[in-house]
């Protein structure tokens, strides 16, 4: 398997982050792509730029539009973006791809191949759920990451676990990150 993994300029890229170690544990390739805002957001949230592009596969520029994943003839089975600014919401919602996250999107959406937004903000404008509501119409799966407390989450690493674990159900790779409803 194949997997795009980017993230852009919102709170949360604790989910990018697990998602990655979990994909490299697997064996499942990734090829990274990190816009400028997230970058800026990671030093607030210390995630290390590095620690990311270790865990892929392979890491692309973020206006590197010459990349594999920018071709729809280059096979991947879908991308994840987590967290999902809103102008990359936008940006897909319009058909804008003037950086490689957004036209890596745009390839997978025209070629039919899975599209998972985790998207960060709230709340929520018309704009943004109307933004919402034309990539879900495209074929985009749209995945807030909201929480449960069903499974009795103890610390911020369940909660992390239990949206990348509904990541992972998209592309029916198997986990044990949250206890499945019974």
């Amino acid at each position: 398997m194949k997997l795009i993994v980017a993230i852009t300029g919102a709170s949360s890229v604790i989910l990018a982050k697990k998602l990655l170690e979990i994909l490299k544990e697997d064996n499942i390739e990734t090829f990274l792509v990190v816009s400028d805002s997230a970058k800026k957001v990671m030093e607030y949230e210390n995630v290390s730029y590095e620690e990311l592009k270790n865990l892929a596969t392979k890491e692309f520029g973020f206006k590197d539009i010459s990349a594999p994943i920018a071709s729809g003839s280059f096979e991947v089975d879908g991308m994840i973006i987590a967290p999902c600014s809103m102008k990359t919401l936008a940006g897909l919602a319009t058909g804008y791809s003037e950086n490689l996250i957004l036209r890596a999107g745009d390839v997978c959406l025209k070629q039919g191949r899975k599209l998972v937004l985790v998207p960060r903000e709230t709340p929520l404008s018309y704009i943004h759920l109307r933004n919402m509501t034309i990539l879900k119409q495209a074929g985009a799966i749209i995945l807030p990451p909201n929480i449960t407390f069903y499974f009795k989450p103890k610390t911020l690493e369940d909660m992390v676990n239990f949206i990348v674990g509904k990541i992972l159900d998209i592309f029916n790779i198997k986990h044990k990150l949250y206890k499945r409803w019974e």
